[in-house]
């Protein structure tokens, strides 16, 4: 028993602290959805402000709410994409570096 557990510990651990092509790719798809869902948040946000604004007749605060929340949306989205965008890149890069090593 001890040694079955000895001989797996040493054949996992050459892959300890590298990256796995499966893991960027998982990881850049969660921020792709993470910052789709902030950018979603501060746009309900800024919808929700400018209605209640609108409704207490400040239309000029209404606008500038729904102008924020937009733009935060905007710059979360954006963010959250190029993060993904680039662990995607790294996780089919380290994907194709394995397979020409076959």
């Amino acid at each position: 028993m001890r040694y079955t557990i000895l001989a797996l510990l040493l054949a996992v651990a050459p892959g300890w602290g590298q990256s796995s092509p499966g893991r960027d790719i998982g990881s850049g798809a969660a921020d792709v959805g993470k910052g789709a869902a902030k950018g979603a948040a501060d746009v309900g946000k800024g919808t929700a402000g400018a209605v209640g604004n609108l409704a207490t007749g400040h239309p000029i605060s209404a606008a500038n709410s729904l102008g924020t929340g937009v733009g935060k949306g905007g710059v979360h989205a954006a963010v959250g994409a190029g993060k993904g965008a680039g662990k995607i890149g790294k996780g089919v890069g380290l994907g194709l570096k394995k397979l020409t090593h076959l």
